[in-house]
């Protein structure tokens, strides 16, 4: 390369180059802020509501946002509520349930329908280790007992033989995989996303026995504010 083109090369850099510090910061503060962010109380519990129903269902859990659930959205954020106190829970803007929550304990709520109760699941973790994702399997489908969660292809299953309206979690490595669930019929293959180490992934098998679906997404709690 001769000198001119040399030069040139070298005043297209440098603005670049000037930008990486502000760049270094930037993320420095984006992690000195999850750190020092505000978080909840002792004895603080998280409760979200899943709907696995076909239409959409407006939910509130407590002081949190209103939520609009449904096929594109099958669980909501975990709410903080004050554990072992009552709180309420609105469905379609109607007060469906006063309910209370140990301290410390993650759960879900389940929807199925207007006019029936909400049915609690334990979200409990499956373990403390840092260097996995967690992956959550809901078994919601209509008529399905026992169910199963594999690799897709007759691939070995992540979970075996869970209860129809119950769940089952593991760690797994952060890494891409097609899954298929069912409990006889068997759902088109899902395209599980390049989970980070300390994800928490909720799959949700939904539909019925014979047209079963399944689903996904990451789980998130509201954010706390004093």
């Amino acid at each position: 390369m001769n000198a001119p083109r040399r030069f040139a090369a070298a005043r297209t850099l440098l603005p670049i180059l000037a930008l990486w510090p502000g760049l270094a910061a930037q993320a420095q503060e984006g992690k000195l802020a999850q750190l020092y962010a505000a978080r909840p109380p002792a004895g603080s519990a998280f409760v979200r509501v899943i709907q696995p129903g076909p239409g959409a269902l407006k939910v509130r859990v407590a002081d949190g946002p209103e939520q609009s659930l449904g096929p594109a959205q099958r669980a909501g954020s975990y709410a903080i509520v004050e554990g072992g106190r009552a709180f309420a829970v609105d469905v379609a803007g109607q007060p469906r349930a006063l309910l209370k929550v140990r301290p410390g304990s993650f759960t879900s709520l389940v929807a199925d329908a207007p006019g029936r109760p909400l049915r609690a699941i334990d979200d409990s973790g499956s373990g403390g280790d840092a260097l996995k994702a967690e992956v959550r399997f809901y078994n919601l489908a209509t008529g399905c007992g026992p169910a199963a969660l594999t690799l897709a292809g007759n691939g070995p299953a992540l979970f075996a033989d869970v209860a129809a309206g119950a769940s089952a979690a593991r760690p797994v490595n952060p890494v891409k995989a097609a899954l298929s669930a069912g409990c006889g019929a068997r759902t088109a293959a899902f395209a599980l996303p390049a989970l980070q180490p300390g994800d928490h992934y909720s799959l949700f098998l939904t539909g019925s026995a014979q047209a079963p679906q399944l689903q996904g997404q990451l789980s998130r709690t509201d954010p706390y504010t004093r």
